[in-house]
């Protein structure tokens, strides 16, 4: 009998602590209708041919302004930048010197940016995810996305969260791809100028559009 009661116990728990993840997803998208943060990201291909798997990583910052608003901003190792107006999506290469245009109602649909920056709130995030609490990890709450769209080169997301503040977020693509980022100095309702989400491209440089 007391068997049974602890091992009650130990599941009621561990529905509470996964509770916890949507719960900090929801409070996020309710109390951050803007914010900046810095930012490492690290991504990991999966290994070949008996190789090692290979990693790369990057840094930079991070701003949004939901809803449909935001800008990465990477520095090392290499300068690029990734910028959402609400109505278009820019990405500068700074070493080809190459802009790509595109719509960004169609390009943001199903990826992580939704889930940070574009979506107005938990019922519009449900329209393209699936959204589910997943057990703690390394001291944070976190959420499991997973597109409803299966033709998409997005298979999961989770994103990670200490309290209300955003922490993380895991990233696994079509290809078996890991991408790892980790905020730091987050700063959540942060005063942005509208600026910070207008692109021009440099002069001389290449623009794209797809």
């Amino acid at each position: 009998m007391k068997k049974i009661i602890f091992t009650a116990l130990i599941a009621a728990a561990a529905q509470c602590a996964s509770a916890d993840g949507l719960k900090s997803l929801e409070s996020f998208m309710k109390g951050a209708a803007a914010g900046r943060a810095d930012f490492t990201q690290t991504v990991t291909a999966p290994p070949k041919d008996g190789e090692a798997a290979r990693t790369k990583t990057s840094s930079g910052t991070f701003e949004f302004q939901r809803p449909g608003r935001f800008r990465f901003t990477y520095q090392k190792p290499f300068e690029q930048t990734i910028v959402a107006d609400g109505k278009t999506l820019w990405l500068y290469d700074a070493d080809l010197n190459q802009v790509t245009q595109r719509a960004q109602a169609q390009a943001l649909g199903t990826t992580p940016a939704a889930l940070l920056a574009s979506a107005p709130d938990l019922q519009a995030l449900r329209a393209d995810f699936t959204l589910e609490s997943a057990p703690e990890q390394d001291g944070l709450q976190w959420v499991l996305a997973t597109p409803k769209a299966k033709d998409g080169q997005l298979k999961s997301v989770r994103v990670g969260f200490q309290g209300e503040r955003l922490a993380a977020l895991d990233i696994l693509d079509s290809f078996g791809q890991r991408s790892a980022i980790r905020f730091t100095n987050v700063q959540s309702s942060a005063s942005l100028p509208a600026s910070t989400f207008d692109f021009k491209p440099p002069a001389g440089a290449d623009v794209v559009k797809q």
